[in-house]
């Protein structure tokens, strides 16, 4: 069933948008309480942290940018949850903004939105003073490019489970040549100028092909990430033909965030969780 856009009517009279979960009950649990236990097995399980952990209570600041994969959390969960534990211990930043590929062709090729996204563990606040900052340039608004998307949606249920008080931007990219995720990049961190935030680039790694290749080419892609090589990546994705859905946000991020060190906390496929002939590969990552 489409989701559709609706609008309610605030105590202070005032129109909001909210952008409704499109996978919830798919990629991830339908309910509050088969969500969060959802997550908790993905932070114990075999392939997890191996523990639930708890919010740090001060910021320590030494993670400023996440790579986080988005597949069903069967899958990916257990991958993804290495990156929200690291952040969790590390303290949330003020605000997030999460970095997802178009999968479906919709909208802008870059498009933020100023729409707050509700998922079954409430409603995840749009920074809409930032949304503003960030559309800007090659950056778009479109609500379009974001009904359907699920690469940015997964992400939050993480922080959710930590904190409801945090606010975010999220940006999908559908154009992700190495020059646009360049320039998305320069308007994130100029719009952040000031502020405390942590960019989350949200991307699968290779896709249907064997473990043994999946880890061969990921390895590739992943050893450019490590080295901040943003150009790098981009070469590697298209010479090696990686089919890493998500490049462009990655790349976006590590413009962004300039950061000095990249650590590899996670990798896996999801051969390692159900035995399959073609797998798709998983990282997380996180950047300071």
């Amino acid at each position: 069933m489409p989701v559709l856009r609706k609008t309610i009517i605030s105590p202070k009279n005032h129109l909001l948008s909210m952008r409704y979960a499109s996978v919830a009950g798919q990629f991830y649990s339908g309910t509050e309480t088969a969500l969060r236990q959802q997550i908790e097995d993905c932070f114990t399980h075999r392939l997890g942290p191996g523990h639930v952990p708890k919010l740090a209570k001060e910021r320590k600041g030494r993670i400023r940018g996440i790579v986080s994969p988005h597949a069903g959390y069967m899958y990916s969960g257990p991958i993804a949850a290495h990156g929200y534990a690291a952040l969790a211990e590390d303290g949330f930043p003020e605000v997030f903004i999460i970095l997802g590929p178009n999968h479906h062709g919709l909208g802008s090729g870059v498009a933020m939105t100023a729409h707050d996204f509700e998922t079954p563990l409430g409603v995840m606040q749009n920074d809409k003073e930032l949304a503003a900052a960030i559309h800007n340039g090659i950056v778009d608004d479109s609500m379009l490019a974001h009904r359907h998307e699920h690469s940015i949606e997964v992400q939050l249920p993480f922080i959710q489970y930590f904190s409801n008080d945090r606010k975010f931007v999220p940006i999908s990219m559908m154009m992700q040549d190495y020059k646009s995720a360049i320039q998305v990049g320069q308007v994130i961190r100029e719009a952040v100028k000031g502020r405390d935030a942590v960019i989350i680039a949200s991307t699968d790694l290779s896709h249907y092909i064997s473990p043994e290749s999946a880890k061969e080419k990921d390895t590739m892609a992943i050893d450019r990430i490590l080295n901040l090589d943003a150009k790098g990546l981009y070469d590697t994705v298209r010479k090696n033909r990686i089919t890493m859905c998500g490049f462009g946000p990655v790349m976006a991020m590590m413009e962004a965030v300039q950061g000095k060190k990249a650590e590899l906390l996670k990798y896996a496929n999801s051969g390692d969780v159900s035995q399959m002939a073609e797998v798709v590969g998983y990282a997380s990552i996180v950047v300071g």
